[in-house]
């Protein structure tokens, strides 16, 4: 129930009290958001002064906009590879840093086929905490009443590896939930979850799913919101539902637990909470037998107001069948966020995930921002010359333009080009909000074309030599596609795709016919397992494109 509060926000009427200051501070740095970047940019500045990396740059002590700016390059993962090179073999000098750094947390993307690896410090943990104290509060404006229920979200660890210098390196959210400020967080009514500590702790992926799934079961009147990081993690939640509903029926019905969860601490977490109940035993066996599965999710757990998932981006071809699962359920995307650094969040996270902008926090780091023109080459800037490229401050950007993001932040980046292409939507206040377009250089390319990810995806949606994979989920499996259909598809996609493309595609005869493969069910699911066999985590698996 909102609350009249001294400390109301523009944004809405808070839920609770803690609600009405955490809105109030994203009024505050929204609205000062200039001055805010002025002073992080100078703390992070003044603390690093006598790092070897700003020493070399000779910004002697300066911590003002325009020394930094002419003094300091644009950088990539691969200018620094050599200082993270040192770093991971062990030097302990302040090479990036003048704190310590604590790990390495390891990207989704690979840089010469290696995992990148980002320095990080301790207290970036309690920049990352701040931004996740924001999402609920911001949420509480939208959906009323989820302090009256719990959240099923599938959530995982990945196992650690040790660089030769001894310093752990894992994926940033294998850091996160490993940590003090997850393990040990307050009892917040707003943010329950169904599933235990030790679930989402177990590096064994199938008994963290299957524990995690058992409980959301179980909990199922109680469950107001499902949800994973991506759309993909939740879509093989409900496949891993599909593959083991007969074994978690099985110990619903008789309080036992599969005898593959053998992990001790697991085991004896779930075995002390599990209780006979052969009735809801039975409803999901009435449930999951059935061929049907459209609205699985509302029909298993009828409370669920929202889905909570990244479909932004890459994610994005996934939207039809979470429609399917869940009956068309609202789709939350609530913040932008990656390996390098925690960004902001959606102020509207009810919003068609088309039209969902992110609202950059002007604390969390100093941000730049590189105008980005579609049509120039994969550079986009030539960075050969002495001069740095004239990026653009947070506070500048105009709507309606690209821009690819440019990050320093308190753990040592310093004008780090992070790959994401952004489109300013708006402001709220004085910070920009920002529409994800893509990661910068994801793309197919057959001659001189070059197809992008939303460009790839616009042609998926209007089908509803480049060669696509597809698995199709048929609602009736006597009326499946036929060749002839499959032809139309085609032709609909290639007419969607960009005039270079058609060009080469009809002019030039230099790009041959688009092809469309029709995989088995499953195919996707094995080759994301296929995936992690190899050591790539879930909560950051993206299907390859290319």
């Amino acid at each position: 129930m909102a609350v009249d509060s001294p400390l109301s926000s523009p944004l809405g009427p808070p839920a609770c009290e803690k609600d009405a200051k955490a809105l109030q501070f994203i009024e505050e740095m929204t609205r000062n958001a200039e001055s805010v970047q002025q002073r992080v940019l100078a703390e992070i500045l003044s603390r690093n002064a006598q790092t070897e990396y700003l020493t070399r740059f000779q910004l002697n002590g300066a911590t003002d906009r325009e020394t930094f700016k002419s003094k300091l390059p644009v950088i990539t993962y691969e200018d620094l590879q050599p200082e993270i090179h040192r770093i991971a073999n062990g030097d302990r000098s302040a090479i990036l840093s003048a704190h310590p750094i604590s790990e390495f947390l390891t990207s989704s993307g690979t840089s010469a086929g290696e995992r990148k690896l980002m320095p990080t410090i301790k207290e970036e943990l309690d920049r990352r905490q701040l931004l996740y104290s924001l999402l609920m509060p911001v949420m509480n404006l939208y959906v009323a009443g989820l302090d009256k229920g719990k959240g099923l979200y599938f959530l995982f660890v990945k196992s650690e590896t040790m660089t030769p210098g001894g310093l752990l390196a894992r994926p940033v959210l294998t850091s996160y939930y490993k940590s003090d400020h997850f393990k040990t967080r307050p009892y917040d009514p707003y943010n329950v979850y169904t599933s235990p500590n030790e679930a989402i702790l177990c590096p064994d992926s199938f008994q963290s799913m299957y524990t995690q799934m058992l409980c959301g079961l179980f909990d199922r009147h109680q469950v107001l919101r499902l949800g994973a990081v991506f759309a993909s993690g939740l879509l093989r939640a409900i496949r891993f539902l599909q593959l083991n509903w007969r074994q978690l029926a099985h110990d619903m019905e008789t309080g036992s637990l599969n005898s593959k969860i053998t992990d001790p601490s697991l085991r004896e977490c779930i075995v002390k909470t599990l209780k006979p109940n052969p009735e809801f035993a039975q409803f999901v066996r009435h449930e999951c037998s059935k061929d049907d599965w459209e609205g699985i999710i509302v029909r298993i757990w009828p409370n669920t107001k929202y889905l909570d998932v990244i479909v932004t981006g890459a994610m994005a071809q996934y939207i039809p069948t979470l429609d399917y699962y869940s009956g068309g359920l609202p789709l939350a995307c609530t913040m932008y966020a990656s390996s390098e650094c925690y960004f902001g969040l959606n102020l509207n996270p009810m919003c068609k995930p088309s039209e969902v902008s992110y609202t950059i926090m002007p604390n969390m780091a100093y941000f730049e921002f590189l105008p980005h023109e579609p049509n120039l080459d994969s550079a986009g800037f030539d960075f050969t010359n002495e001069l740095p490229p004239k990026l653009v401050d947070l506070v500048d950007v105009e709507v309606g333009k690209e821009y690819e993001l440019v990050i320093t932040t308190y753990a040592g980046l310093c004008r780090y080009r992070v790959g994401d292409i952004l489109r300013v939507t708006g402001f709220h206040n004085s910070a920009p909000q920002f529409h994800f377009i893509r990661r910068k250089n994801v793309l197919l390319s057959i001659d001189s074309d070059k197809t992008d990810e939303a460009e790839l995806q616009m042609a998926v949606e209007n089908a509803s030599h480049l060669l696509l994979y597809w698995e199709l989920l048929v609602k009736d499996s006597t009326n499946s596609p036929d060749n002839d259909t499959l032809e139309q598809c085609c032709l609909a996609m290639e007419e969607s795709l960009n005039s270079v493309y058609r060009q080469g595609r009809v002019a030039d005869n230099s790009i041959g016919p688009l092809e469309i493969r029709v995989v088995k069910n499953g195919t996707f699911e094995e080759l994301m397992d296929y995936a992690i066999s190899r050591g790539a985590s879930i909560n950051q698996y993206k299907v390859p494109r290319c």
